[in-house]
């Protein structure tokens, strides 16, 4: 073995374990006894990897990850830790990280991970913003601690969740982050496709196989070839190619439509459904050795309504993705409008979240997102709907400022009495006008009797 390690770590009776060992591998070995020196050592001599703790006298192992991996994108970072939280593992691996071990840890397995990134010289893997997971909600948590060992795995893995939570977000992750990580990731709508296309596109063709097969195609399982082939909505799959399906698992071999010959194959299946395919099962309308033979690894995405904790996270990478997409200055968020976001139950999931919040940054001609840059449906989660934001925007043709600011002041001072069920004085501390200032404007808006006393 060969390569150039920096080891970051405060724990000198660690840092020396770490170099004995690995200088027994063949590795040349550097230590780091706190940020300072990390940063020194980085900036005076090349490395080929890094192994970092989090938390360090002076400073973070995190910033450091995410200070010099864009400097120094060849150098891969292993983050170690003895306070292990599914943030700190997402926060590493967003920032470039190729591992994350938590202590105490095996020497062992160690020397396998670093000998696997050595040789793999991969770049950034694995979950990074784009893919919409958030690590803040702890319903996630044990999705978030399991990816790291299901992209290991090459089994298959069946995703299931409501429409809209992010299952093939997920797959794509588990793919990022797995050896396959650098070939293709092919995704099938299983119920998108009659059975006669479908077929064609999942195993191939010959020519002749039928009319319009004027050449030999392959199919996509060929096409994901080293890779991964995503099957959502696998519920959806006919019975006869649940059956052509199972075969291919099994023999890791397809036939293409109007062929006679086999082909190997060398693909990852994740499958996904928010169908509960049991229940298809005891209907007869999926096989149930099928359903075995996908479900070798379960992950199940919990709705949004149950980890919203991730709304705001998702709320800003959202923001400033559509932003981007639009060529828009960034926008932020008023935490009024955040409080909206995070009541709403969101039936549709990531995918409502996301739809919503690219309106509102499409919509919205200023800088900030407030309540009335949101769709009024989304009002339903709180008990009172904040007001509605009047237009600030000044007309083409001007407008005339005191009886626009009239309407606004007599429509909040209705709001106001509404509220209070018609008592002006608590209208008037509601609003922060003396109780003679409102009672006159109320007057003159014709908002109470004149007669009428609070």
């Amino acid at each position: 073995m060969s390569g150039r390690i920096l080891v970051v770590d405060d724990e000198a009776r660690l840092r020396e374990l770490l170099r004995i060992v690995l200088e027994g591998e063949g590795y040349t070995v550097r230590e780091a006894g706190t940020y300072r020196d990390a940063v020194a050592a980085l900036g005076s001599e090349p490395f080929d990897l890094v192994i970092c703790d989090i938390v360090l006298p002076d400073g973070n192992g995190l910033d450091l990850l995410r200070s010099h991996h864009p400097l120094l994108p060849e150098t891969h970072f292993v983050m170690i830790t003895a306070h292990s939280s599914p943030a700190h593992m997402l926060t590493s691996v967003r920032e470039g990280a190729v591992e994350y071990v938590s202590k105490p840890f095996d020497v062992e397995e160690l020397k396998l991970i670093i000998a696997k990134q050595l040789a793999h010289r991969r770049g950034r893997p694995a979950i990074v913003e784009e893919l919409e997971i958030s690590g803040e909600s702890p319903a996630m948590w044990p999705i978030l601690e399991r990816i790291p060992q299901v992209a290991r795995s090459d089994a298959t893995v069946l995703v299931t969740g409501e429409s809209g939570t992010g299952k093939e977000l997920l797959a794509r992750a588990i793919h990022a982050a797995s050896p396959r990580g650098r070939h293709p990731f092919v995704p099938v709508n299983c119920g998108a496709l009659p059975e006669g296309l479908l077929e064609s596109e999942l195993f191939g063709h010959v020519r002749g196989a039928f009319t319009g097969a004027v050449r030999d195609s392959k199919g996509l399982f060929q096409e994901a070839a080293g890779g991964t082939i995503f099957l959502d909505e696998i519920g959806e799959l006919p019975l006869a190619l649940q059956v052509k399906l199972l075969r291919a698992l099994q023999d890791k071999r397809i036939r293409p439509v109007g062929g006679s010959r086999e082909v190997a194959i060398d693909t990852r299946v994740i499958a996904a459904t928010n169908a509960d395919l049991t229940a298809l099962i005891e209907q007869g309308r999926f096989r149930e050795d099928l359903y075995f033979r996908i479900n070798v690894i379960h992950l199940e995405v919990p709705p949004l309504r149950e980890r919203r904790e991730d709304i705001p996270v998702l709320t800003r990478l959202f923001v400033d993705r559509a932003c981007q997409r639009f060529a828009l200055p960034r926008k932020e968020i008023h935490r009024d409008a955040m409080t909206v976001l995070c009541s709403y139950p969101w039936p549709g999931n990531v995918r409502e979240l996301e739809n919503v919040i690219e309106q509102a940054v499409a919509m919205e001609s200023s800088s900030l997102i407030t309540v009335s840059s949101l769709p009024e449906r989304l009002f339903g989660g709180l008990e009172t709907p904040p007001p509605r934001r009047p237009e600030l925007e000044l007309p083409p043709g001007g407008l005339d400022l005191e009886a626009h600011t009239d309407a606004i002041r007599r429509e909040l001072m209705r709001q106001a009495l509404e509220r209070c069920g018609g008592v002006q004085k608590e209208a008037a501390r509601l609003l922060r006008m003396s109780y003679r200032a409102f009672r006159y404007h109320a007057e003159k808006y014709r908002l109470v009797n004149p007669e009428e006393t609070s």
